[in-house]
């Protein structure tokens, strides 16, 4: 039976990272699920309610995340079959690599190690519909489901914000079972409010 489910990304963080990185593994590795990458973006959450919004300001892909959120969707919804390679390729940008995902040459490489043309994809952020949309999906996910960061996985009835302290490193049915037991919860165990470790593993 398909599992299905939405998880949140935010570029910038690296719990998003391990998260995708693991549904992304998962994904590759044939399992039966249907999954909507849904972008939140970390920056539009941290303006206050007397702030301007991200999606406002002068430059929008100037504000910390929002260039890439804003390629990410447009890829994934004008190229899907790179989705996956763009998705990791841009969360290896800063999180491997420690690159500045508000500089074009940045996602450009990103897009160019995904076999994508880059100028062709950049082109998207002149033309302020994908940017309208990155809002739409922001706003919608905070209105339908109260989300509040990544990764937030969306289940059939409820969403949960999940910390997954491990990578993928190459066990693909480990990553398909720990994505399992996440749903299991998600949308199995609805009394399940909050589970969370009281210290750091060593």
């Amino acid at each position: 039976m398909t599992t299905t489910f939405g998880i949140t990304f935010d570029y910038l963080c690296p719990f998003a990272r391990n998260a995708n990185e693991h549904v992304v593994a998962g994904l590759r590795g044939g399992a039966d699920w249907d999954v909507t990458f849904v972008p939140y973006s970390l920056a539009q959450g941290h303006v206050g309610a007397a702030g301007t919004a991200v999606w406002d300001r002068a430059d929008p892909n100037r504000s910390s995340g929002i260039m890439a959120l804003h390629v990410g969707i447009a890829v994934r919804d004008r190229f899907p079959d790179h989705f996956l390679d763009v998705h990791s390729e841009l969360f290896a940008a800063r999180h491997d690599r420690g690159e500045d995902l508000r500089e074009r040459d940045v996602i450009a490489k990103a897009l160019e190690d995904a076999d994508l043309d880059p100028i062709e994809v950049l082109a998207v952020l002149e033309d302020g519909g994908f940017l309208r949309q990155l809002r739409e999906e922001h706003e919608r996910a905070v209105a339908d489901h109260e989300v509040w960061g990544v990764p937030t996985f969306i289940g059939s009835d409820r969403a949960v914000f999940v910390r997954i302290l491990d990578r993928h490193e190459g066990d693909i049915p480990d990553s398909i079972d720990r994505i399992e037991r996440i749903m299991t919860l998600v949308d199995g165990f609805p009394d399940l409010h909050e589970f969370k470790q009281t210290d750091l593993p060593v």
